[in-house]
């Protein structure tokens, strides 16, 4: 290995005293290979098998917790016991060359589109119009329906327990339920949950949290299950802020009191996000790694993501993180730190094909929407994903199977 490259090899240990084998992270990628229902197929073991050595942790995709939050199609679920068998198999092809597997659990509130199309409901902070994916209304939640959201995520943590997963991971990242309460943007309430204070804003991730914490000590899990955060720590469109990276930061400090969570995955929509800026005021053009590394350090193990692709960017992001997570390398080149740790980085290959497919069991019909709403950041070349784009053909056979 080229010395350069050790810092990425280092071990890491998590605040409860999980040590991870390296600096490397396989974060959540939605593959679109579960049911229609989110049930687990052998698709997905296959690929999750494959990449079982990939990285020292890994993460699932987006596990939506209740059918009114599914925002990927064939994407995996955890609300319904039935699915518990599924995930299990997952888990362990995951675990099956000795890396922790972590399930993500997500809810899209208002972005929920298969909710959208199957039933004509979506569910949000506050009563909205919006255009994206699709037009469509957004419904604001009862407070019956917040404590069925809070009640959900206990569940399905208690799930990922009995599946045999190493951790959860909650998202507050990317315009998902959680943030979407946290965002002024989107949250117009006026009762507790509202958007006129931080206290209020912050009311729902905070329970939630909690309930999963309840969660982990009432199934028994050990003391080494992992509890991830997935969050974007600034929200602004255009030069307008929602909130601000000190806001952000305390939301994260105050989960921290109440659910001793174990790491923070810095997450936003676009390219190079590990090279992105702050832009209100008070830190405004420093690096957002930056700001969230100095905040937490030695307190929060935090995690870059966002356009890592080659071994250069990982080095580079380690900068200010203590460790990189990565998706789509890890797609069409699952032994990319293999190969880097032998010495072999010009070997790594980006590319698709194929041939190159079935080697990677990669699905026939996969990436149907995570390459059509998301382009991947553009981490990998047009070529790859145009090449990944075809592979959305092979549903139209599957929906008539």
């Amino acid at each position: 290995m080229n010395p350069i490259y050790q810092p990425l090899f280092e071990p890491l240990t998590l605040p409860n005293e999980v040590e991870l084998a390296n600096r490397f992270v396989l974060s959540p990628i939605v593959i679109n290979a579960s049911t229609l229902e989110g049930y687990v197929t052998q698709d997905e073991i296959d690929y999750a098998k494959r990449r079982a050595g990939s990285a020292g942790m890994q993460v699932t995709g987006a596990a939506y917790i209740e059918p009114f939050g599914q925002l990927f199609e064939y994407g995996i679920a955890a609300y319904d016991d039935r699915q518990i068998p599924g995930l299990t198999q997952l888990a362990q092809a995951m675990k099956s060359q000795g890396n922790k597997a972590i399930l993500q659990l997500t809810h899209a509130g208002q972005f929920a589109d298969i909710a959208r199309r199957d039933y004509g409901l979506v569910f949000g902070p506050s009563e909205m119009e919006l255009n994206t994916p699709f037009p469509h209304k957004v419904y604001p939640m009862s407070k019956r329906k917040i404590n069925q959201i809070i009640q959900q995520y206990k569940d399905a943590t208690k799930r990922a327990i009995k599946a045999g997963f190493d951790g959860v991971e909650v998202s507050v990242a990317q315009r998902l339920l959680i943030q979407q309460f946290f965002s002024p943007f989107s949250n117009k309430r006026t009762d507790e949950y509202g958007g006129e204070s931080f206290e209020n804003r912050a009311r729902l991730g905070l329970e939630i949290f909690k309930a999963v914490r309840e969660a982990i000590e009432e199934e028994g899990a050990p003391d080494t299950f992992i509890l991830g955060f997935r969050g974007t720590p600034e929200e602004a469109r255009g030069s307008e802020i929602g909130y601000s990276v000190e806001e952000f930061n305390q939301f994260v400090d105050e989960i921290l009191d109440i659910a001793q969570i174990d790491y923070y995955a810095t997450a936003s929509w676009g390219k190079n996000i590990y090279l992105q800026k702050i832009r209100s005021a008070k830190h405004e053009g420093r690096y957002m790694n930056e700001v969230v590394y100095e905040h937490f350090k030695g307190r929060l193990p935090i995690m870059a993501t966002g356009g890592i692709n080659s071994p250069q960017k990982a080095l580079e992001a380690l900068q200010f993180a203590d460790f990189i997570g990565m998706s789509a390398p890890f797609v069409t080149e699952p032994d990319f730190v293999t190969k880097l740790k032998e010495g072999q980085e010009d070997k790594i290959d980006l590319s698709l094909t194929e041939e190159k497919r079935i080697d990677l069991a990669i699905p026939e019909a996969a990436f149907k929407d995570i390459v059509y709403m998301m382009d991947l950041g553009g981490a990998l070349s047009k070529k790859t994903r145009d090449e990944m784009r075809t592979l959305s053909s092979n549903y139209n056979s599957k929906d008539e199977d």
